[in-house]
């Protein structure tokens, strides 16, 4: 097994292909028994978290209302109650799942039977581990592989389990880079179970690369299990999760709850620590009224792959980009689609071991964001499929409304100005039409706005109380967090952060939403999770615009009323203070400051698990070794060994390339013709050229003729 046949996936036995048919959303579907998984009582669920929201929302519709009908109703009071009604929902929606939640937590109670005793259990099938990457830093990506391989070894089920690398890498750097890593790994751990391989044409993105595996491996595994770039799972946490769909045979996908972990920054350390705190609490209150009818967050997960391959397969959307097109945001419809079919969507907010690394500033989240508002927006096309479960549809809409709610938020606001330069500027109508003692004056209710404005705030702030109290309740994590008290300070840090960067995100996500109506393609851009600080300049370029219109909107709330400016306060300071804030917590000085004071701690942070702590000595060492070359073509050329790998690892020629005109490789191979040497033809190739080159035999065997090695 150490020899160089069987680095890629064509040294595997073929097994008979899995077809993954392609889904009509608009065809009848036949109906399905209900999962056996899902709760008896699971009606009285939803019909008390989905009752009691709407029930709050009417109660607060009727109080606006109020404060907006003193002196008649108006267009613009109209608007702002529409407005306030569709938002109030949404947080009161969150505010029961989070009382659910905390009652789940309390009683122990966390979804799908999960066994989480000591004892290992017994697996009789074979399970696929799938790790996606797309132009990823090689030393995370294989240091986590390198932890979650060893302790499946440790745990004596590493026979059971086989892992994948799937690289839709496009920087020919970066990809060379990733076989050498992928080299590295299996002379450090063995290369029994472990392959990679990079399509050179990456169809339909993570979706097209996990379908393609699908289609020619999928059919020896009765399971995958999904993970991320960033992904680290302790062997305990995958075992369970596949002896419990062994367990289950009309389980479709079980969701796990990865925690947020590993953060240098401030931002990334708010991040993990709301995820720590907040995430379980919401997570158990969603597996309480979904059921068996829950949901996909693409990783972390294991899926049943028959039933993904006959039930998931994406359509392509019609209409141009960026609405039309292929799916971006493709977890949430695979879920949906699947259980169209019958099968059960679980998650298990309760299984620990399952982890995972965030952006480590605004801007790297907001680079995330883009793509997937981009791909939520896309869901619009997703919710008239026939066939769905209405729960499905409401994962569906919920993921359009996460985003949605920014522009209505900022809409929101700019009319509650417009109503108060109204109320302040505009002359009372002495002699309205009709009879009337008192003249017609557009007036709200200032008493009634404040205790309206307060119960709002308590919706949304009570749930973090709620997280506090569940924190109680358990020494291990109270401990973790630095104890009650700390505990609390440290909610009120991160709601203090959060809250300054809100209006922030409000006003970037507006802006996308209005990018992607006015048809522009936000494309597909991998994720930095290191925290290094960001230049000035970039900020101010980035954040002048939005320094700018919070400096109007406090003005101009000061010159309609002092009493305004003071209530939206929160939001045009936010909004001025954009670039200090996005730098400050983009740094590791202000975490290392926090952390220091004991503020933001996580319990995995304190005392890191030892999964978590091998994966950091293997990236230390990792990134402590030497800089080889970087440029892929002279690394190939300078190390005999990965470039007789490197092309061993290349496909067939019959599956090379789909298209056998390929312009981009013609040109490529036309420039090395014209080279004179090995310098000229490195600086004539553009970067796709050059991994198109990298991708045809016939190309590396002409760079390396140039270089005078053969």
């Amino acid at each position: 097994m150490d020899s160089l046949t069987d680095l890629a996936f064509r040294a595997l036995p073929d097994p008979a292909p899995l077809a993954m048919p392609v889904q009509d959303l608009h065809a009848p579907r036949a109906g399905f028994a209900a999962p056996s998984t899902g709760p008896a009582n699971i009606g009285m669920r939803r019909l008390f978290v989905i009752g009691s929201a709407i029930v709050m929302t009417a109660a607060a519709a009727r109080e606006m209302v109020l404060v907006l009908n003193v002196g008649g109703v108006t267009v613009l009071g109209t608007i702002i109650l529409v407005l306030f009604v569709s938002l109030f929902g949404w947080i009161a929606l969150a505010f029961f799942t989070s009382v659910v939640g905390f009652v789940s937590v309390l009683g122990g109670r966390a979804g799908l039977d999960i066994d989480n005793g000591p004892d290992l259990p017994v697996l009789t099938s074979r399970t696929a581990l799938l790790m996606p990457v797309y132009n990823e830093a090689p030393a995370r990506v294989m240091a986590g592989l390198q932890v979650i391989h060893e302790s499946l070894a440790e745990s004596g089920r590493r026979a059971m389990f086989d892992i994948f690398i799937l690289s839709d890498t496009t920087e020919p750097d970066a990809w060379i880079a990733e076989e050498a890593a992928f080299l590295a790994l299996r002379a450090r751990v063995g290369s029994e179970g472990l392959y990679y391989r990079r399509r050179p044409k990456n169809f339909e993105r993570k979706a097209g690369n996990i379908a393609e595996w699908v289609g020619r491996f999928g059919a020896a595994y009765p399971q995958m299990l999904i993970l991320d770039a960033d992904s680290v799972m302790t062997a305990e946490a995958i075992v369970k999760l596949v002896g419990a769909m062994e367990r289950h045979p009309d389980i479709g996908l079980i969701q796990s709850l990865p925690l947020i972990v590993g953060g240098q920054s401030l931002f990334a350390r708010m991040q993990q620590f709301a995820g720590r705190v907040y995430g379980p609490l919401i997570a158990h209150g969603i597996a309480f009224w979904h059921g068996s009818e829950s949901n996909y967050w693409g990783h972390n997960a294991v899926i049943r792959t028959r039933a993904f391959a006959e039930t998931a397969g994406l359509p392509t959307l019609s209409g141009r980009k960026p609405f039309g097109g292929h799916i971006m945001s493709h977890d949430f419809v695979e879920a949906a689609l699947m259980r169209r079919a019958g099968w059960g969507i679980h998650m298990v907010p309760g299984l620990p071991g399952s982890y995972e690394e965030g952006p480590a500033s605004l801007p790297d989240m907001a680079v995330r964001d883009r793509r997937w508002c981009q791909g939520n927006l896309q869901h619009l096309a997703v919710l008239p499929g026939r066939g769905l479960h209405w729960v499905s549809r409401m994962h569906l809409l919920m993921g359009v409304g996460s985003y949605i709610t920014a522009p209505i938020w900022l809409v929101f606001m700019v009319a509650g100005i417009m109503l108060s330069l109204q109320a302040a500027f505009l002359t009372p109508d002495y002699f309205p039409q009709g009879r009337s003692l008192f003249p017609s004056w557009p007036v709200i209710d200032p008493v009634r706005s404040m205790w309206l404005f307060i119960g709002t705030m308590s919706v949304l702030l009570v749930p973090k109380l709620f997280a506090w109290a569940a924190l109680l309740f358990d020494p291990v994590a109270r401990r973790g967090c630095g104890g009650a008290v700390t505990a609390l300070a440290s909610i009120l840090c991160e709601t203090l952060i959060s809250g300054l960067l809100a209006p922030i995100t409000m006003l970037r996500q507006s802006r996308d939403i209005v990018s992607i109506l006015a048809g522009r393609d936000g494309g597909w851009q991998p994720q930095s999770r290191d925290g290094v600080g960001l230049p000035w300049r970039d900020l101010v370029r980035q954040y002048w615009a939005a320094t700018l219109f919070g400096a109007v909107m406090g003005v101009s709330a000061y010159l309609v009323s002092p009493s305004l400016s003071l209530w939206m306060l929160p939001v045009w300071v936010g909004l001025v203070l954009a670039v200090p804030s996005v730098a400050v917590t983009a740094g590791r000085t202000g975490g290392r400051w926090l952390r220091g004071v004991g503020l933001l701690a996580i319990p995995e942070e304190r005392v890191p698990p030892p999964v978590l702590l091998r994966r950091m000595q293997v990236l230390q060492t990792l990134l402590g070794e030497p800089a080889p070359e970087a440029k892929a073509a002279r690394r190939l050329i300078a190390e005999p060994a990965l470039l007789e790998a490197h092309l061993r690892m290349l496909p067939p020629a019959r599956r090379a390339h789909l298209d056998p005109f390929d312009a981009t490789l013609l040109l490529g191979l036309a420039k090395l013709s014209e080279a004179p040497g090995l310098d000229a033809a490195v600086a004539a190739l553009s970067t796709k050229e050059m991994a198109a080159v990298l991708a045809d035999r016939a190309g590396v065997e002409r760079l390396v003729a140039l270089a005078g090695v053969a």
